[in-house]
């Protein structure tokens, strides 16, 4: 009988001694220099911070054993990228990667909280691919810069939340402000249900004792939001606004359940109020434009407020605009978007027109009980027997209405230039006013002061009219400053109060006083205004911009809507106007219905997809002998354009494609300028999508 030959690695048949005498296995261990990876998940895909278009994707690394549990996604992450340590986001773990090479390792995960969730990442990949821009210019925008004392914070404090035992405030269940619109409350009734209504609504004019009821209503709507199980994000357009906003929310919602988010709370706060968001420990959050991205769970209502508000466009690449952030972010998590103002824009009647958005208004009725009276006034054959009025220079009807209300309490003077007097011309010839080293402006800060410019702040005390060689200026627009004090001179025993550039007011009082302001700086009055006028007319509506109509009327009604209901309101412009045939029927919706018809038939936004590229000559010109537009675009220019400071010279071409070519378009456009970073190309080329001044 045979026995098979024991195996030489079956120690258990081996004599004892061969046992010992046998080498153990020992495992292999990395290379050195490399580091051990991760037994489970060993490759992190990173977004990695770079301002280079061409490299917009992103970058698989490995990760060492010793960061396995900090490196989760959405984690903050250093590593080595074209031979620097670079900032990035972790934004998932793999088993593998289809990198062929071999992998470079986190260098450090720099804290191990989830700040980028992956609905933020989708929406930021979305916000890019609409505006041509890259994703890390969105996420900068979208995650505020990591502060690790509060990060550190176990449980960040309440900036909202009172006393422990303190009395909660009381709560309002009802309707509030939405039972004065047909489907107001079943708005309210969807949105308590957990479902996604989608609405452009015209808010009534007139305030309450909280005051304006655009804020009452919006906070009702967050509160409907939060009982249905989801969160809720408003966003405005300016810190006032927030201030309004966020007394409203107070009053219908628990303490602590929503954050303000404002860019003048400090990096510190406004971290620990964003990590609240995130933590899941506030439901709902109020802000301005940067709060489009704040990370609210499980959202269900996004509301943005005077959409037509350039304080709403971003300043910073790929230059969004708060409106489609909140569209877009609305459609992915299928939530609700009420897009509301006291006027409307062509782009939110083109969602209406859509079949996207329905329409929230009041009856006619209810409109003509709230709105203000309405009055226009031209120039005013009076003005030159009236002392008083000529030293106002106001026409005899705005200063009765003045006079007036005075009577009764606050009046309100909106002036459309900020600064004493910021246009300057020849007294003879009426030349326009123009520095002699920069070509720049001419403006007055004060009434015994030098003319300066505004470009390069030079003082011109000895100017001299190229033109005509005058060496007098006359005021070509008056500002809010000296129209304060003619008005002071006219009104000598009231109050004259500015809100401006220099110092926004947030409230006046209930008592007599003269009140000029800039627009988008009228404070609000304490039960509202007695009456108001409407300067200078002529200076918002003779602009040469696309929008100028849209923005003329958005300006007035946001200050008629101050007003008590009732109350005397004059315009200085021209009747037969149609923004002011709008203001005096109180009728955005039919003004915005016709702007985007016109609109439609010239081709310009929003009934069509526009980019204009914006640089000097030769980078303009060869760009576009570069970029592959897609079928049925046209190029318009490229054109001169005013350089920030005049001393560049610079060009700015328009592309023109139909709305449903609008994603070629800006596949296009972020394909040129990326093989121009790739090769390095010295000049840079603004590209900007859908721009607020296309003219």
């Amino acid at each position: 009988m045979t026995h098979a030959s024991p195996s030489p690695d079956d120690g258990a048949l081996l004599p004892l001694d061969a046992v010992r005498e046998r080498p153990v296995p020992v495992p292999a261990r990395p290379a050195k220099g490399v580091p051990e990876p991760a037994a489970v998940l060993p490759v992190a895909r990173v977004a990695v911070d770079t301002p280079l278009p061409h490299l917009d994707r992103p970058f698989d690394y490995l990760v060492p054993a010793t960061v396995d549990a900090d490196a989760v996604p959405g984690a903050r992450v250093r590593v080595r990228f074209a031979g620097k340590l670079v900032d990035g986001f972790l934004l998932e773990r793999l088993e593998a990667s289809e990198h062929e090479g071999k992998l470079a390792r986190l260098e450090k995960v720099v804290s191990p909280e989830p700040v980028l969730t992956p609905e933020i990442v989708a929406l930021a990949r979305a916000v890019a691919d609409r505006y041509a821009g890259t994703l890390a210019d969105v996420l900068r925008l979208a995650v505020p810069p990591r502060h690790a004392k509060v990060e550190a914070e176990a449980v960040p404090p309440s900036p909202d939340a009172g006393p422990p035992d303190g009395p909660e405030p009381a709560r309002e269940a009802g309707p509030g402000p939405w039972a004065d619109y047909p489907d107001g409350e079943s708005f309210l009734a969807a949105l308590a249900e957990g479902l996604s209504p989608r609405a452009v609504w015209t808010a009534l004019p007139g305030t309450g004792e909280g005051g304006p009821q655009w804020a009452a209503a919006v906070a009702v709507a967050v509160r409907e939001t939060l009982r249905g199980g989801r969160g809720a994000l408003v966003v405005l357009p300016d810190g006032k606004d927030v201030t309004l906003a966020d007394a409203a929310l107070s009053a219908v919602l628990e303490p602590g359940a929503h954050v303000a988010l404002t860019a003048d709370l400090g990096p510190a706060e406004r971290y620990r109020r964003w990590l609240r968001v995130l933590r899941g420990q506030a439901r709902a959050v109020v802000g301005t434009r940067g709060a489009a991205f704040a990370p609210v769970r499980d959202l269900g209502l996004a509301v943005v407020w005077d959409d037509g508000d350039d304080l709403h466009a971003e300043r910073l690449a790929p230059y969004p605009h708060t409106r489609e952030i909140l569209a877009l972010r609305a459609y992915q998590s299928r939530a609700g978007l009420l897009i509301g103002g006291y006027a409307r824009t062509a782009e939110a009647t083109q969602l209406v027109a859509t079949g996207w958005a329905g329409t929230i208004a009041a009856a006619r009725e209810t409109v003509r009980t709230r709105a203000p009276r309405v009055r226009p006034a031209g120039e005013d054959s009076e003005l030159a027997r009236d002392e008083a009025a000529r030293a106002a220079r106001l026409p005899s009807l705005a200063w009765r209405a003045l006079r007036t209300g005075l009577t009764a309490g606050p009046v309100l003077v909106q002036v459309p230039r900020r600064g004493y007097l910021p246009a300057l011309a020849c007294q003879n010839c009426r030349a326009p006013a123009r520095c002699g080293h920069c070509s720049g402006p001419l403006a007055l800060r004060g009434g015994h002061a030098a003319p300066y410019c505004r470009w390069c702040g030079r003082i011109a005390g000895q100017w001299r009219c190229a033109a005509c060689g005058g060496v007098r200026v006359r005021a070509q627009v008056i500002g809010a400053r000296r129209t304060a004090e003619e008005l002071g001179r006219a009104f000598p025993s009231v109050q004259v109060r500015t809100s401006g550039k220099d110092g926004v007011l947030a409230t006046v009082g209930a008592a007599r006083a003269l009140v000029v302001a800039t627009p988008g700086a009228e404070p609000v009055a304490e039960g509202g205004y007695a009456a108001a006028v409407l300067l200078d007319g002529w200076a918002l509506l003779g602009r040469p911009d696309l929008r100028v109509a849209e923005e003329t009327l958005r300006r007035w009604m946001n200050a008629a809507a101050l007003l008590r209901p009732q109350a005397e309101l004059v315009v200085l412009a021209d009747s037969s106007v149609l923004a002011v045939q709008a203001l005096l029927r109180w009728d955005p919706v039919t003004h915005a219905e016709r702007e985007l018809a016109d609109r439609t038939e010239l081709g310009f936004p929003p009934a069509v997809r526009m980019a204009t590229l914006t640089g000097s000559p030769a980078a303009v010109r060869e760009m576009l002998g570069e970029v592959v537009l897609p079928e049925g675009a046209q190029v318009l220019g490229p054109v001169p354009v005013d350089s920030p400071r005049g001393d560049q010279v610079r060009e700015r071409a328009m592309l023109r494609v139909p709305r449903g070519a609008g994603s070629a378009l800006a596949a296009a456009l972020k394909g040129a300028v990326g093989v121009r970073s790739a090769r390095k190309a010295p000049e840079v080329v603004r590209v900007c999508i859908d721009p607020l001044d296309v003219i």
